[in-house]
């Protein structure tokens, strides 16, 4: 079973930048379609960014689009998340995934990571 490996998180005051990784155990971005999710106190987790196993498509939520930017490097297993324009409200950790695994409504240690927290605040 394919391990993901979420890392890059920390603390940034609003309108700072954070690179995210993911990086998998094995080669599975050339054919699954990734996504970055993030889940805030009291909150559902909720949909950032998809891509495709191509990578020549992405989706953003209207909530970071303009400022957040998916890519992947297949070659090096890793899938990344550049955050732009920080605000406080993207506070959360975040999650990668295969986009069906989020779609299916999977739970769990076995199918998400720890995941790596984000904070924006002043």
């Amino acid at each position: 079973q394919v391990q993901l490996v979420e890392s890059g998180g920390g603390s940034v005051q609003p309108g700072g930048s954070l690179r995210l990784s993911c990086q998998a155990s094995g080669s599975i971005f050339t054919n699954k379609q990734m996504g970055w999710y993030r889940q805030a106190p009291g909150k559902e987790r909720e949909l950032v960014a998809t891509i495709t196993p191509g990578g020549g498509t992405t989706y953003y939520a209207d909530s970071v689009k303009g400022r957040f930017t998916v890519s992947k490097d297949s070659a090096k297993n890793t899938v990344y998340l550049q955050m732009n324009s920080l605000k406080p409200e993207d506070t959360a950790v975040y999650y990668c995934n295969q986009h069906s695994i989020y779609l299916a409504g999977r739970t769990g240690p076995d199918y998400w990571g720890q995941g790596t927290q984000v904070t924006v605040s002043s």
